[in-house]
């Protein structure tokens, strides 16, 4: 999961870009969307940051940046939103060399999961998952396949085009029913399994499985959280608040737990109530983007 401190609130009159878990912050400002195709997608994944090289399709993963130049962040979508500096290139270099000259199968398998945290460290999160991907191959398990599983979906959160959002989800798909199937259990699997569905051509069923997660654990604070800003985007606003007065009842200093419950009672009209649940969510934090967004949200409401 990506660190909250480096993520800024999105803020939207009528429709919100959900964030695909429960404390990743979105990060821009966007445009409200008209087609429900592009809300459902939205709604499964922030802003994205995540880019460079090839992407991960189906059983036949390919790490899309392994072996990729590195380009300076930001100057197209599909760049990654992270530089990796000249010592970290050369220490993935390395470690690549070694990878694919490395006949023991033990000794590829450690630098397999090496090069996973490495690219984890400079947020190239598709590799990472590629890397893990290797390692649960080899050594199938719940935790290995979820490992793989959780990098894969923090790629596809960060997916800059709509194209790369739906390979990565699919990736991730594909993994969490691996983890499922050894662990029908796993909630947190079945949480993230649900929201990649949401650019999927069935979102239906990422919403079936929210709501599972909520039968077996009504007080899962992810799924609360996903089912809310799904309902903003939907523009079911009554049931947003119910979804976010609950949230904020299981955990009171949920930062965006407050901060969409004020969203969602502003589009109802309930004034004060949401004046209230903004200035929460601005105690609750010090990120000075949120104080900002916060600050315009209670201008909008005098």
């Amino acid at each position: 999961m990506a660190r909250p401190s480096s993520h800024q609130f999105i803020i939207l009159a009528v429709a919100i870009t959900l964030v695909a878990g429960l404390f990743l912050l979105p990060k821009v400002i966007v445009k409200p969307k008209e087609g429900k195709g592009e809300l459902a997608q939205d709604a499964a994944r922030t802003a994205n940051r995540d880019g460079g090289g090839p992407v991960t399709n189906g059983s036949k993963a390919v790490a899309s940046s392994g072996d990729q130049p590195t380009m300076p962040a930001g100057a197209t979508p599909e760049q990654p939103h992270m530089a990796i500096g000249a010592s970290q290139r050369q220490e993935l270099n390395r470690l690549l060399g070694k990878y694919n000259a490395e006949n023991d199968q033990t000794a590829k398998l450690r630098l397999a999961t090496d090069l996973a945290v490495k690219y984890k460290a400079v947020e190239k999160f598709d590799s990472a998952g590629y890397y893990y991907e290797q390692v649960a191959q080899a050594r199938p398990g719940e935790q290995a396949w979820k490992r793989a599983a959780d990098e894969y979906f923090e790629a596809f959160s960060f997916a800059a085009t709509e194209e790369r959002a739906k390979l990565l989800s699919t990736k991730a798909r594909e993994l969490y029913d691996r983890v499922l199937k050894n662990n029908p259990d796993n909630l947190d699997a079945k949480t993230n399994l649900g929201m990649a569905y949401m650019a999927s051509d069935n979102p239906v069923q990422g919403v079936t499985l929210l709501r599972e997660v909520l039968a077996t654990d009504p007080r899962n604070e992810k799924a609360l959280y996903n089912l809310g800003v799904l309902s903003i985007q939907s523009n079911q606003y009554d049931r947003a608040v119910d979804r976010f007065q609950e949230l904020v009842k299981v955990n009171p200093e949920n930062v965006n737990g407050q901060f969409y419950l004020g969203v969602a009672l502003a589009q109802t009209g309930a004034k004060e109530e949401a004046k209230a649940a903004f200035l929460k969510a601005k105690s609750l934090s010090t990120d000075p983007s949120l104080a900002a967004s916060v600050d315009e949200q209670l201008q909008k409401l005098q």
